[in-house]
């Protein structure tokens, strides 16, 4: 393996590293993202038992789906900082302790804000993970090749990982309540903080300076407060009082962020990443294309269950194609990055993923599932490449001694769009859904509330009433609830459409490590990338 000398590292650990020794690191730390990923995706199966168990609002249950995410990527570029200063490998094995104390926390939660309050517990925990993952990843695989296979695996794991959630959850729902999800994670979290103590070296940036705590809290009120508002419009409350003061505070915050990291020797977040136009554009299709697939895909869960009847465990092997799909497009995307370039693949990926999620917005009750396991295997192969291409680019435009807040910004991306994906597709389904819903004679007062509330409140009701009325009200819930994922799922992909069409504007004429060798460009031609490579 060759080490590029233009690029110094951070500690001499890495100089010395054996190739295998590299390797076995890569596979604790594919560990550490797999416990992050499971608890992304494990908790969707469990929806309908938590609105039957905790019985929250409407607005509670998109907090409780996306607590996690908001706070996660709040946090995530203050967290990369830190592992540049204190050490990734201590700050990735605080973090898995803490996730477990929050994993116990969530299991035993007796309300709906309890839960909310123990997934914003995970989302501060899981923050202190995942950009230390990657930036042990930046700092052991100097080489631009091998980075980028290295990355294809950890993307590919963190899609196995989001797979392999929604399954363990189902067979757990089968059999036990839905705390049970949760304690999924203590014996990852045991294994991780054994292997990780013993396999992973530490690494840090011994000139990072002093951590800004302003700049931390400016970067997650402004996070946060910009998100909240933007959920909060979404639902027709832009004119609230809370909702205003809310955006106006994280405008101003995130303002004042960006000023201040340009004026601090040694920043929080070196803005100045962004005037490379790969970095942005790498982050942008990330964050892009997690609005579009996270709503999607959260509701998706309940349409199975909820309007074809499926079981917890026959919901989570209806997800399989599109997970598959993501672990193939994780693995395949460097190759495919080499023989075509950064720029058709990238952006290709995206128009891909806008086809495939559109293509969703024709499903109804009645559908195939075969039809709907072919646009969800595309649109998760498109996924696969679009994340773990990004991320090599994300890496590879900043230097190795700011690994952790790069790493930062990659996941803030994936995290935001999550967490944005989930309210914003969410706020429109549920505004259809509302609106579609008509409710037969009978059902008025606490009943109607409940049933407009949520797809998962119809279905309670519908048993409690006579049967004529119940199937009268569950098929006004169904149809209404497939309208809104329809309307959803085609906004979702026209907004995809829309980010492939930005990423080849900014990619065009760039050069992009890892495509080739010498200054190939970005959009280069497959046979001059084939020669070089």
């Amino acid at each position: 393996m060759t080490t590029s000398p233009s690029v110094p590292q951070t500690t001499s650990a890495y100089r010395h590293t054996p190739g295998r020794t590299r390797w076995v690191a890569l596979s604790v730390l594919v560990l550490a993202i797999l416990l992050v990923a499971v608890d992304a995706t494990v908790l969707f199966l469990a929806i309908p038992f938590i609105s039957q168990s905790l019985d929250p609002s409407s607005t509670q249950l998109l907090w409780i789906g996306d607590s996690y995410s908001f706070v996660l990527a709040g946090l995530l570029v203050s967290m990369g900082s830190l592992s540049d200063r204190i050490g990734r490998k201590r700050l990735l094995l605080i973090g898995t302790a803490a996730f477990g104390a929050a994993s116990l926390l969530a299991a035993y939660a007796p309300g709906a804000g309890w839960l909310i309050a123990a997934r914003a517990l995970l989302g501060v925990a899981g923050a202190t993970i995942m950009p230390s993952t990657l930036s042990l990843i930046r700092n052991l695989f100097p080489d631009d090749r091998e980075r980028a296979r290295a990355i294809g695996i950890w993307g590919a794991a963190a899609t196995a990982g989001a797979a392999a959630g929604p399954l363990l959850g189902g067979l757990l729902l089968e059999h036990f309540w839905w705390g049970s999800v949760f304690l999924i994670n203590i014996p990852i979290v045991v294994l991780l903080l054994v292997l990780g103590w013993h396999v992973l070296p530490e690494s840090k940036d011994r000139n990072a300076g002093a951590w800004d705590l302003l700049s931390v809290g400016l970067s997650l009120v402004g996070i946060i407060g910009v998100v909240y508002a933007v959920k909060e419009a979404a639902v027709g409350n832009a004119l609230e009082p809370a909702v205003i003061v809310a955006a106006v505070l994280g405008v101003v915050c995130l303002v004042w962020f960006v000023r201040r990291q340009l004026r601090l020797p040694v920043p929080l977040l070196d803005v100045r990443l962004f005037a490379d136009r790969r970095f942005t554009a790498a982050a942008l299709g990330a964050l892009i294309a997690l609005i579009g697939l996270a709503g999607v895909v959260f509701f998706l869960s309940q349409y199975f269950q909820l309007v074809r009847g499926y079981s917890p465990l026959q919901a989570g092997l209806a997800d399989l194609p599109a997970f598959a799909g993501s672990v193939v497009g994780g693995l395949t995307a460097a190759y495919l990055a080499r023989r075509f370039g950064n720029r058709i693949t990238l952006s290709g990926g995206l128009l891909a993923m806008g086809l495939g999620l559109g293509a969703l917005g024709w499903v109804h009750a009645e559908t195939s599932y075969l039809l709907v396991a072919v646009a969800f295997m595309a649109t998760g192969l498109a996924e696969g490449i679009v994340y773990a291409l990004s991320t090599t680019i994300v890496l590879g435009s900043a230097p190795e001694s700011k690994a952790g807040a790069a790493s930062a910004v990659s996941e803030t991306a994936y995290e935001l769009g999550t967490a944005l994906g989930i309210a914003l597709v969410g706020s429109v389904l549920a505004a259809v859904y509302r609106s579609g819903l008509v409710l037969p004679a009978g059902v008025s007062g606490s009943a109607a509330a409940e049933a407009e509330n949520s797809i998962g409140g119809a279905v309670h009701i519908a048993a409690t009433l006579p049967t004529a009325t119940g199937d009268a009200l569950l098929d006004s819930a169904r149809n209404a609830f497939v309208q809104g994922m329809n309307l959803a799922a085609m906004l979702a992909g026209l907004l995809l459409i829309g980010a492939s069409v930005l990423v080849w504007a900014l990619l065009r004429g760039t050069r992009t490590a890892g495509e080739g060798s010498g200054d190939l460009s970005a959009d280069a031609s497959p046979s001059e990338l084939r020669k070089a490579a």
